[in-house]
């Protein structure tokens, strides 16, 4: 005679253990953290590497990072010219950056408004990451064939007081995306952070565009969300406000840009500066993915070296 009871049971008891199991796999996987939605066709800000006779140009947006993070991508959406072929998109940089007066000269040169919550005066040199470099690779996709904005910002980044330039008028063109891979992970320990790209296009320029503030959904609102800022190698270290102190106006804009980043939060992470905190981390991390082999797999790292030293690195700051 058959056990009924038991049978149905054991069939609870898969179901509960394939629950399980699905849960402690989502966990391990990367994820999206930082999304600021959709463009809003309301701005195009030049981002673009130096080349010849052309400023580096830099536009930045502000990110919170809740707990030790792994940053493994990132996607930002652009403007290039009508009928520009995607392979003439050749390079992309990003740099990120804290929050001024850290890695600053304080007080500030006194060549712009307002310096108060602006990127540094320098990035944060381990999280560069560069594609000419094999730091990050990337590929370009084309949304819309023929997508507007209302106004740019491209050369009229100046020094106060003749800063207030309303920018450069309406731009149409192709709506890019472009996403990111990080060949080397980035690990941060929680914070508020800038996230600057930047875009090399033969025979044409990359416009950042802009996603609205404050930010609405498919984007996830950022605790204290501040506007973006941009500058030129004429106005570097310092930094302007695109809306506040370029467009201006009686109620002058602000604008956030089009961006996401993706990775793992980390459950268990050392303090850097502790002599722990490399063993702490890498313990957590074992326990977090099922081991450090799976660590690696998961997070993009090339090897288990690769892992160790970037953890190093993180807790040596």
């Amino acid at each position: 005679m058959r056990n009924y009871s038991t049978e149905k049971l054991f069939g609870v008891f898969l179901v509960l253990a394939a629950m399980f199991f699905s849960a402690s796999a989502a966990a391990q996987e990367t994820q999206v953290l930082v999304n600021t939605g959709n463009p809003d066709g309301k701005l195009g800000a030049l981002s673009r590497r130096p080349s010849t006779n052309k400023l580096e140009t830099e536009t930045a947006d502000d990110f919170v990072l809740k707990q030790t993070t792994v940053l493994t991508g990132a996607t930002i959406s652009g403007l290039i010219s009508p009928a520009t072929p995607l392979t003439n998109i050749t390079n992309v940089e990003v740099e990120l950056y804290h929050i001024f007066p850290l890695d600053s000269v304080d007080p500030p040169s006194g060549n712009v408004p307002s310096r108060a919550n602006s990127p540094s005066d320098v990035e944060i040199d381990s999280a560069t990451r560069d594609a000419g470099l094999r730091t990050l690779k990337f590929t370009a996709s084309l949304l819309n064939a023929n997508f507007s904005v209302l106004n740019t910002v491209v050369n009229g980044i100046q020094k106060k007081p003749l800063n207030t330039t309303h920018g450069e008028g309406p731009a149409t063109g192709e709506e890019v995306e472009i996403a990111i891979t990080f060949t080397s992970p980035i690990v941060l320990p929680a914070g508020h952070y800038f996230f600057r790209p930047e875009v090399l296009v033969n025979g044409g320029d990359f416009l950042y565009l802009s996603a609205p503030r404050p930010i609405v959904a498919p984007g996830t609102p950022i605790a204290g969300d501040l506007q973006a800022w941009i500058r030129n190698s004429n106005l570097s270290p310092d930094w302007l406000r695109i809306g506040t102190d370029i467009v201006g106006g009686d109620t002058p804009p602000t604008f956030n840009m089009t961006f996401s980043l993706s990775g793992a939060a980390l459950l268990s992470a050392g303090t850097p500066g502790q002599p722990e905190c490399h063993d702490v981390t890498i313990s957590g991390l074992a326990e977090q993915f099922g081991g450090v082999p799976a660590a690696v797999s998961a997070l993009g790292f090339s090897s288990v070296k690769a892992l160790q030293n970037s953890f190093r690195a993180f807790c040596e700051q």
